[in-house]
């Protein structure tokens, strides 16, 4: 009968065992999925901040996009203003555009030559010199109070420059203008300042 006994306290025991280990694995796979909610409820969680964070840098991200678009219009209209000031782009054409039909009337157009109010221009100069020969003028000699202004000095180029004269024979208001082409030889007078010629204040033929 003990020994009976003691056999049946071994299988209690070793049941018990058994249950402990069973109940270990249970409470490790417990642990594991407990771990496992809680990186995602965490991952959730962050990823939750990250729309939060997009959401509130959306519209400061609209307003630099905004600042950039327009800081670029301003310094292309910035540039195309000092392009059209320069003489360069307002009388030189070197070497001569290959235009052989209604030269004046196409280069008008297309370096937008008017005068005030958009009123076509009587009269205006393309020069087919090399640029660096007419930076040169305002180093001449030759030098003369300009008509319009005797307080301002005009420079004479030492040479005779080929031209076109375009003179209107048509139109009030541009870009309604057509001009008659007169092909010419002559001297050019310019006023200048530190960076060279200004404006071109006629020409001597």
């Amino acid at each position: 009968m003990r020994i009976n006994r003691m056999r049946d306290w071994e299988g209690i025991g070793k049941n018990t065992v058994v249950d402990s280990t069973k109940d270990a694995e249970l409470g490790g796979i417990r642990v594991d999925h407990y771990r496992k909610g809680s990186h995602s409820a965490l991952g959730i969680k962050q990823s939750g901040v990250r729309a939060k964070d997009v959401k509130d840098i959306l519209p400061v991200m609209i307003l630099m996009v905004i600042i950039f678009l327009l800081l670029l219009f301003w310094e292309n209209e910035l540039d195309d203003e000092g392009v059209v000031s320069t003489l360069e782009h307002l009388h030189v054409d070197y070497p001569q555009s290959d235009i052989p039909v209604r030269y004046c009337n196409s280069m008008i157009l297309q370096r937008s030559i008017k005068g005030p109010d958009n009123a076509c221009r009587k009269e205006h100069v393309f020069i087919h010199e090399r640029p660096r020969n007419i930076n040169r003028i305002c180093s001449s000699p030759n030098k003369m109070a300009c008509q319009n202004n005797s307080t301002i000095l005009c420079f004479q180029s030492k040479t005779k420059f080929k031209m076109t004269v375009c003179k209107l024979i048509e139109g009030t208001r541009y870009p309604a203008c057509r001009y008659r082409v007169s092909p010419t030889e002559g001297f050019i007078l310019v006023t200048c300042d530190d960076m060279g010629p200004v404006n071109l204040q006629r020409y001597v033929e």
